[in-house]
């Protein structure tokens, strides 16, 4: 079963808001609302640089957030207006999809979370399981490690 839409940036921070809730996290939100504040401004209907005087559908006000939650594993996530978010677990960044945010945070603070660790070649891995879709993966480098990676390798 697909993970239901979150169209908008708001409807995104409310779902993350309710899961960190379930999973006794505080959290700090910032939001950059309005063409003057985000990144969405500067890109019009010509393109960036264009005119962007006439109003069309690119023209609707952006909202972008940054939300901080507290303890460990240190966790923010950025919503950017065209649906990309960014979601970084103790210094590592995941792109996930915005509709699939609200699954990998439960993933996360469910402990849904492990380091592959290889000696030849040597490399790491933060590994990320969502329950009914493929792992999420990035590499972290060696001097990367923090406790919390640390207590995680297999």
């Amino acid at each position: 079963m697909p993970p239901p839409h979150l169209p908008t940036t708001q409807s995104a921070v409310l779902a993350i808001e309710a899961v960190a809730a379930r999973h006794g996290r505080s959290v700090r939100a910032q939001h950059d609302i309005g063409r003057d504040r985000t990144f969405a401004g500067l890109v019009g209907p010509d393109g960036p640089g264009g005119s962007g005087g006439s109003l069309g559908e690119l023209d609707a006000i952006p909202h972008e957030a940054l939300l901080e939650f507290d303890g460990r594993p240190a966790v923010t996530v950025r919503l950017f207006t065209h649906d990309e978010v960014a979601v970084t677990v103790e210094g590592i960044a995941f792109d996930v999809d915005r509709d699939r945010v609200p699954g990998f945070l439960n993933a996360v603070w469910s402990d849904l979370v492990h380091v592959k660790a290889r000696t030849f070649p040597p490399s790491t891995t933060l590994i990320v399981t969502v329950p009914g879709e493929p792992s999420h993966r990035e590499d972290i480098g060696v001097h990367s490690l923090t406790p919390w990676l640390s207590g995680r390798i297999r």
